[in-house]
């Protein structure tokens, strides 16, 4: 899945960019800019996504509701991961307490993540992709694989297999020190949104939130994972550990909101905020740095080429 050198031409550094990429002072300056209203709209927007829309569907009171709900919700826990990155990276309010607050608790914990061990983890994963202390390896590595592959490991995050593996180890970890305390809030917060069900006289609406975490978004987060790094290697060249994808409105609605399928150029300078990715990916598309032939065409193009590998022996 690495592309061959002849796709990776040696164009840097420009009047623009400098030789990893980033933009030079002025430009950097302004792309690095946090976008403090859009973030504020954008964590409203999150919540009008889930306890909005699920408060629309009991009102609605039909099964087409309730399913479309159940669907939206891969969306929304995929909006809620995408928000918690950005407060991970600090990038979503100027004020570090302010942005840290509301990474944690409005963000974080009511989406069954810890921003904090997110936080140690990713950057862990930025400071070397394919690295010794590479949290997420065993999403990467080992692509392409075939086809038979994937279709397993997609049914395991659709039935729950995968939920259930991430919900046994929240609440083992609950019971660690000094970790624990992040896991036991995260549960502290979804005992309370049953509670909040279960007042109104409609207990089993958690389930919209909370069957969805275990099943849908587990697809979800396993395909926008592939996509970034998927068969990758390690390397100084982000060309060669990040997959640049061309971004379609659909995927960026429903897979890969808040431009972090602009992954490429988040790599390059993790220090952009997410509305100014795509500009971040016009200056290295202007450069010649990520040439028209370095691109997928789309998601769906990359994951067949994701699954075109051979089937391996499994083990006995």
């Amino acid at each position: 899945m690495v592309p061959p050198p002849e796709l990776l031409p040696d164009v840097l550094p420009t009047e623009r960019l400098g030789v990893t990429g980033k933009a030079i002072p002025e430009i950097r300056a302004e792309l690095r800019r946090i976008p403090v209203a859009r973030n504020v709209l954008a964590v409203i927007s999150v919540y009008a996504q889930s306890v909005g829309l699920i408060a629309l569907a009991a009102w609605i009171g039909h099964p087409l509701g309730y399913l479309v709900a159940f669907v939206w919700m891969a969306r929304t826990h995929a909006a809620f991961a995408s928000l918690t990155h950005e407060a991970a990276h600090r990038l979503l309010f100027p004020d570090k307490k302010v942005n840290d607050w509301v990474g944690r608790w409005v963000l974080g914990y009511p989406a069954w993540i810890s921003t904090d061990l997110y936080r140690r983890g990713h950057i862990a994963h930025h400071k070397e992709e394919f690295g010794p202390h590479e949290p997420d390896m065993n999403l990467y590595v080992g692509y392409p694989v075939s086809r038979a592959s994937l279709r397993r490991k997609l049914i395991r995050d659709a039935t729950g297999q995968s939920g259930w593996k991430n919900l046994r180890s929240l609440l083992r970890g609950a019971r660690m020190k000094p970790f624990g305390v992040h896991a036991r809030r995260i549960l502290v917060f979804q005992v309370a949104f049953l509670a909040i069900c279960a007042a109104v006289g409609r207990p089993e609406l958690y389930l919209l939130w909370f069957v969805p975490w275990m099943t849908e978004w587990r697809v979800v987060n396993r395909l926008r994972a592939i996509a970034e790094h998927g068969g990758m290697e390690q390397s100084k060249d982000r060309r060669r550990t990040t997959h640049s994808v061309r971004q379609h409105l659909l995927a960026r609605f429903f897979l890969v909101p808040y431009n972090i399928g602009w992954h490429l150029a988040h790599h390059v300078d993790m220090g952009v905020p997410w509305c100014n990715l795509p500009q971040m990916h016009r200056e290295l598309r202007a450069s010649g740095w990520v040439p028209d032939e370095l691109e997928h065409p789309s998601y769906p193009a990359l994951w067949r080429a994701l699954a075109s590998g051979q089937e391996r022996p499994r083990p006995a």
